[in-house]
């Protein structure tokens, strides 16, 4: 714990005096462009990863990166999803899976949970991704899970279109959906392109979107 308390106080005493019209202009209102939806995972570092300032990304970080489908009693991702589409008015929002997860490990190996209750139920949300991706062959358990990895960030999105506040802002034109697998080894991205429903590479594909409703963002 130390460390993260002599962390702060260098944050304090380097970094944010270097910012501070930045926190200044942060202090009273928030206007980030982009909804992130992450694992908790310690290694991914949404931020760090897509190098933005305080106030650029909207977060949502939880086990598997799942967003359950809308029903009659939202959550707090439901909630969250709602209030960065419908009252800070992202025009992007980004599902971001990555390798060597625990939760699509846990799936892909039939892990029983018994004794992890909230973890099954939670993980139930990623079944369709499960039900798909046993349905294809695969010549090791390393490309089982890849390929999981990304049939549940595309079982994540499909279940983010069920909510009312992306469903209008995906009609109306002013929201795109990105659907990314990050690499922790080898620190590359790769994009759902939704025209041809697979990933790609998005240095070599930087355009790349899973569904642009708003023109300047179309691949």
């Amino acid at each position: 714990m130390q460390n993260i308390i002599d962390g702060f106080l260098k944050f304090q005493r380097e970094a944010f005096p270097q910012r501070s019209a930045l926190f200044k202009q942060l202090a009273s209102t928030q206007n980030p462009g982009t909804l992130f939806i992450t694992c908790s995972d310690s290694r991914v570092v949404p931020e760090l990863l897509t190098q933005q300032e305080p106030g650029d990304l909207f977060v949502i970080r939880n086990a598997g990166n799942i967003v359950p489908g809308y029903g009659p009693e939202p959550g707090g991702v439901s909630a969250t999803v709602e209030y960065a589409v419908a009252v800070l008015g992202v025009s992007d929002i980004v599902i971001c899976g990555h390798s060597d997860c625990g939760a699509m490990t846990a799936i892909a190996k039939c892990t029983c949970l018994d004794h992890l209750p909230a973890v099954a139920s939670w993980l139930r949300h990623a079944d369709s991704a499960r039900v798909i991706n046993a349905a294809r062959h695969h010549s090791s358990i390393a490309e089982h899970l890849d390929a999981l990895v990304r049939d549940n960030v595309i079982a994540q999105l499909a279940n983010l279109k069920t909510h009312p506040s992306v469903a209008l802002a995906l009609a109306q034109g002013r929201l795109n959906l990105h659907g990314w697998v990050y690499d922790i080894e080898s620190g590359a991205i790769a994009a759902l392109d939704g025209n041809h429903q697979h990933f790609v590479s998005l240095a070599e594909h930087p355009h790349t979107c899973a569904l642009a409703s708003h023109p300047s963002s179309a691949a």
